[in-house]
């Protein structure tokens, strides 16, 4: 049995990005994230470096990271919870780096392992709004990487919404990307 490139492209992305997270969620409780940020660097570089569309993929990343500073650094700052290695954080008090680290590596799962995502909003939207809170609970329960009040349903709730609206909107312009032609296909009119 032969796997071809693209599949294992996404299982390598697949992969690569649930290590990435835990790196990042368990470095965060430990209070050292050094390590983890230098992994997330380097998962990002090479699935960017991988994907031949630089400038397309840096508009999802960017996108990316305007979703992780909303919906990571609004409640931070606002004093819904708490993270664990709350700092540097952008801005100071909002959402910290190794989160936003973490976005960054979600991104990048947008236009490979969870490239079936792709015109689906509604699906999107629906595994958002579990999928976002479950991850947040996870980090919280499992390692106190988060620190969620005692009642979390206020906190679910942001979660799950910003989660429903954030995934189908970065699924819908890693789309885009994604069926961009290469910069090399581009012919020159002149």
């Amino acid at each position: 049995m032969t796997i071809d490139r693209p599949t294992l492209a996404k299982w390598f992305n697949a992969i690569g990005y649930q290590a990435v997270w835990f790196a990042l969620v368990i470095g965060a409780a430990r209070g050292d994230t050094g390590w983890a940020l230098l992994a997330a660097a380097v998962f990002v570089a090479i699935q960017v470096a991988l994907g031949g569309r630089f400038v397309a993929e840096l508009r999802v990343l960017g996108l990316a990271l305007l979703c992780g500073l909303i919906v990571d650094g609004v409640p931070s700052l606002a004093g819904w919870w708490r993270y664990a290695s709350p700092s540097p954080a952008l801005p100071p008090d909002g959402a910290p780096v190794w989160i936003l680290a973490l976005w960054l590596c979600f991104a990048t799962t947008l236009s490979r392992s969870l490239s079936f995502l792709r015109r689906r909003r509604g699906i999107a939207a629906v595994l958002g709004a579990i999928g976002g809170p479950m991850d947040y609970l996870a980090a919280a329960r499992g390692w106190n990487a988060v620190v969620l009040p005692e009642h979390p349903y206020s906190a679910v709730a942001w979660l799950a919404v910003a989660w429903a609206v954030a995934l189908p909107v970065l699924s819908h312009v890693a789309s885009a990307t994604a069926t961009a032609p290469p910069p090399t296909a581009r012919s020159d009119r002149t």
